[in-house]
């Protein structure tokens, strides 16, 4: 059927009222509404990761990790942290057979709330001095459940928008889920400068449970915003059509066997790319606090200061994107990339705050928030109608376990085996970004293509 007028490819006009889906598709409240869905929502779960992510640079090796050095602590606190990313393509398998199936809005309404809780959560957790071993337990299981939430959460978002945008918008429209990320970031970063404004011993003592327990309120935002939401008219077609409702029954199973193609591809695409992001959002920070010696209430504010140009650069790479094609402009950004990290070392190691704040701000615009903006409208292009939502999801969040969930993990080993040498790590993000930048000149253009089409669009 043809996306923009209810009238079949063959030409022959149908009779009686068009679908809901082409009201829908007009409709600029709905997609308003949900472009704040997409956009609170995804600020929430960057906003879970940033914090926990700050608090392992921080303070999260001396509460939970005492008894080893502050090298093997940091360590632990990222092994912890990589858990989440563990449990982000179990999440996406779990969610997308139901978002393929029941709608985009019911899994996006779950995933809040199972992100919210489990955040909220980490905030009442005993620490190693007050239960033992328990306590590094019960915070890896709270990972985990953050993750599984998470990993559903921005693959309804980018899919429910690109459904409901118009041609020549989406990745302008699809792109604001990823500003949404940004701005956690900056709202983490917000957070941590206050909370370090506390003496260390209240720091230490409560400080810390407050920065988690601020989640409840990005929760309840989230929940208000998307509990009105309406189905992305492509659901609301699939739903019409006569036995999908029996092949939805498997739609992970429908895109490993049709859709294998695009989802290696956005595997591949978003592996580099998603280890740069975590990389520069998270282990830089630990990097300069142990081995540059920078003060420590210097990180959430050039993560904040990065952040908000974050959130500019995905919103300009997504409208680039429906100007210029998906292709050449994610060309262009992970080209960038591949050659950043032997220079943005050797600023960071001039110890000057300046350049280290340019290197930082550098790694948000491109890195965090320029590869998803483009990604954003890009790959849910990439995957037939009837298993897009599986697709995005499972390629996006295995590849997020082999790249930003593991990569601070690495990089910390990596630089401690060297005593404290970052070259091992350049080579590592080079080695990293080489994997998408490959990836991304096979890839297919995919601008304006139909959304309705059944067939996998990756050819």
């Amino acid at each position: 059927m043809n996306e923009n007028n209810g009238v079949p490819a063959s030409g022959t006009v149908t009779a009686g009222p068009q679908p809901a889906a082409t009201t829908l598709r007009h409709d600029q409240k709905n997609v308003r509404r949900a472009a704040w869905a997409g956009l609170v929502g995804t600020a929430l779960e960057q906003y879970d990761f940033v914090i926990y992510g700050t608090a392992s640079a921080i303070i999260f090796n001396t509460i939970f990790f005492p008894n080893v050095s502050p090298a093997v602590g940091i360590i632990a606190s990222f092994g912890a942290y990589a858990v989440g990313f563990g449990a982000r393509p179990l999440g996406g398998l779990f969610f997308s057979r139901y978002g393929d199936r029941l709608g985009r809005k019911w899994v996006l309404v779950c995933t809040l709330m199972l992100m919210g809780v489990a955040t909220f959560a980490i905030g009442l957790l005993p620490t190693y001095a007050q239960a033992g071993v328990w306590a590094p337990i019960l915070l890896v299981a709270c990972r985990f459940l953050q993750g599984f939430g998470a990993g559903a959460e921005q693959a309804g978002g980018v899919v429910l928008l690109t459904e409901l945008a118009a041609k020549g918008k989406r990745g302008r429209f699809a792109s604001l889920v990823f500003v949404g990320a940004a701005a956690g970031t900056a709202m983490g970063a917000v957070v941590w400068m206050l909370v370090q404004l506390m003496p260390r011993e209240a720091l230490l003592s409560y400080g810390w449970r407050l920065v988690f327990f601020s989640s409840i309120f990005v929760t309840i935002a989230a929940w208000l915003i998307r509990r009105n939401l309406k189905e992305s008219p492509v659901m609301a077609e699939l739903k019409a059509e006569v036995g999908m409702a029996e092949r939805q029954k498997t739609p992970a199973a429908d895109v490993f066997k049709n859709g294998r193609r695009g989802l290696f591809s956005v595997f591949f695409m978003n592996v580099g790319a998603n280890a740069h992001s975590y990389i520069f959002q998270t282990f830089m920070g630990s990097y300069l606090i142990t081995y540059l010696a920078v003060d420590s209430t210097f990180i959430p504010k050039v993560l904040f200061i990065g952040a908000m140009f974050a959130c500019v650069s995905a919103w300009i790479a997504g409208n680039l994107s429906d100007k210029f094609g998906r292709r050449p402009l994610y060309l262009g950004i992970t080209g960038f990339l591949l050659l950043f990290p032997f220079p943005a070392f050797m600023l960071l190691n001039t110890g000057n705050l300046f350049w280290i704040g340019v290197v930082i701000v550098l790694g948000f615009i491109f890195a965090a928030q320029g590869t998803v903006g483009v990604q954003a409208a890009y790959f849910p292009e990439l995957f037939g109608s009837r298993y897009r939502y599986a697709g995005v999801a499972l390629g996006r969040e295995f590849s997020s376990v082999f790249g930003g969930g593991i990569a601070p993990l690495i990089c910390s080993a990596l630089v401690t085996w060297a005593s404290g040498s970052w070259i091992p790590v350049a080579i590592y993000m080079m080695l990293m970004m080489a994997i998408t930048f490959i990836a991304a000149l096979k890839a297919p253009e995919t601008r304006d293509r139909d959304l309705l089409t059944e067939e996998d669009a990756h050819k």
